[in-house]
């Protein structure tokens, strides 16, 4: 076992932070499980990947297909028969604007993909995690889980229920050799927000490369916390 990869999935790979995170992981030598909708990003990400020598497993996938989330899970546990880190990076920013006028529609896919996704991952995904030596796992949140802000209500309602949910599960399993946390980015050099902050200078921020660096480390052999709550900028204000 310990000459093989650690074996980590990464959902939302094909940009921003996870395409960050999974470029990081693959660089180290992981061997890194790739899921994110779209075919042709992923191809890219793989084509950067092979470039250094590795190789990662593509999964193009929406992870509103409930179906699809299951069968994954049964073909980790057949073809690896564990899974050394979990990094639920996946997110949508849904509607932003007055709460009274957002559909349902966006409501509910907000609520589907940023929070419903991850518990049926956490669900399919826990029996390969505990078969190996060292499992971790980390889920990205944002700051106005902690601190709601006008306008952005289904987004940020998924994510508080997100962190609700992820430390109840790291209570569940303290005792354990799972190691369960929260990641909190804060802003970031991303499509998603320069669509949610269209004003903002992204320059001003730091890259998805950068954060990703930080966030990566929660999945390591090395990471001993569980059940907190890290934030990024923390991180370099402590090192600073």
């Amino acid at each position: 076992m310990t000459d093989q990869p650690r074996l980590v999935l990464v959902t939302g790979a094909s940009r921003g932070i996870g395409r960050a995170a999974a470029l990081h992981l693959a660089r180290q030598g992981d061997l890194v499980i790739a899921i994110a909708r779209s075919k042709a990003a992923l191809e890219k990400l793989d084509d950067e990947i092979r470039a250094m020598g590795n190789e990662a497993i593509l999964v193009p996938m929406d992870l509103k297909d409930a179906k699809g989330i299951d069968t994954l899970g049964k073909v980790i546990a057949d073809r690896f028969g564990r899974l050394d880190g979990f990094v639920a990076n996946a997110g949508i920013l849904g509607t932003l604007g007055p709460l009274e006028s957002v559909g349902p529609r966006s409501f509910e896919e907000t609520i589907e993909i940023n929070l419903t996704a991850n518990w049926r991952l956490i669900s399919v995904l826990s029996p390969s995690l505990r078969k190996s030596p060292a499992p971790r796992a980390v889920f990205v949140t944002s700051s106005v889980a902690a601190k709601p802000v006008a306008f952005w209500g289904p987004y940020q309602a998924s994510k508080a229920g997100l962190e609700a949910m992820v430390m109840g599960w790291a209570d569940e399993t303290e005792n354990m050799g799972l190691k369960i946390n929260i990641f909190d980015p804060g802003g970031t050099r991303t499509d998603m927000r320069a669509k949610a902050k269209p004003g903002e200078d992204p320059m001003t921020l730091p890259s998805p490369d950068e954060v990703a660096a930080e966030l990566v480390r929660l999945v390591s052999t090395d990471e001993t916390r569980t059940g907190q709550r890290i934030a990024y900028r923390q991180l370099v204000a402590a090192r600073s």
